[in-house]
């Protein structure tokens, strides 16, 4: 296989709504050469929470600032999850240990909040995971209230699709950093946009390198380095097509199996349904 090229940087992810030591785990990965991270900002919350709900948020943040220092990047993500009147106290209360972005402070359905929200922080404003056509996100560019758009291949229509919305954002100063926590194929899709969109700021990377076994279908004896990491960026395979190489018979083995997923269904403490 051909030679590569180092062409976007790569965030992780450390949980954050939940957490054990969401200090350790920042630390962990920063060790492990990754400048750039992603935290949840909270668990499930009322519609108007308590002090002590953002308090805790805040406390998070703290944990993984004082772990990681100035030098690295920590986005924020709310998750659709924060009702706007808790989002408005949010991102106030966060914007002194500098998130990188703020992501999805509120579900999609609710992007005419944005600007009223946006009023509350300097901290750059994400979203787009759940926003599916040049159209979904033409409102937002033309609103003028994010800074950074997230749309996801898998659901974005594919690299054609993804690369028009990243074109139509460069013409709003809007900044590109694809959603990506569905393995490796998607992976390489998303870092073939990044090559090519000059507005491309960062790339999620989700799982561990050489990810998990429920997701992994690549042939590491193909092409051993695909995906290897320097200094938080990451590589772009230059092989044909997506520049990687497949494990067929995984794919084969794993197509037999059905899978049942569906997303986590969460209650607040009086047994209201929470957003995950």
């Amino acid at each position: 296989m051909g030679g590569r090229a180092i062409v976007c940087r790569v965030y992780q992810w450390i949980g954050g709504d939940r957490p054990a030591d969401v200090g350790q785990a920042a630390r962990e990965k920063v060790e492990a050469g990754f400048t750039a991270l992603k935290m949840n900002a909270t668990s499930e919350m009322r519609l108007v929470d308590t002090p002590a709900a953002v308090d805790d948020a805040v406390e998070r943040l703290s944990q993984v600032r004082d772990a990681v220092g100035a030098d690295v990047d920590i986005g924020v993500d709310f998750h659709g999850r924060v009702p706007k009147p808790m989002a408005k106290r949010l991102v106030e209360a966060l914007e002194p240990y500098d998130p990188f972005f703020i992501e999805e402070p509120v579900l999609p359905e609710h992007n005419d909040a944005l600007g009223e929200i946006a009023q509350h922080t300097t901290t750059p404003i994400a979203t787009g995971e759940r926003m599916y056509s040049r159209w979904d996100f033409k409102e937002v560019f033309e609103d003028g209230t994010v800074d950074i758009i997230q749309p996801d291949l898998s659901h974005a229509g594919g690299i054609t699709e993804v690369k028009k919305i990243a074109a139509m954002a460069e013409a709003y100063d809007v900044a590109v950093a694809p959603h990506c926590p569905l393995g490796p194929i998607a992976l390489a899709s998303c870092v073939q946009v990044d090559a090519c969109s000059p507005n491309t700021l960062i790339q999620e990377q989700s799982l561990d390198i050489h990810y998990n076994e429920t997701s992994d279908v690549l042939d590491y004896l193909a092409d051993p380095d695909v995906f290897d990491y320097h200094e938080g960026y990451i590589d772009l395979p230059t092989a044909p097509g997506l520049g990687i190489s497949i494990d067929e018979k995984t794919v084969h083995e794993r197509a037999e199996h059905e899978v049942d997923w569906h997303n986590p269904v969460w209650h607040r403490d009086d047994g209201s349904v929470a957003e995950w």
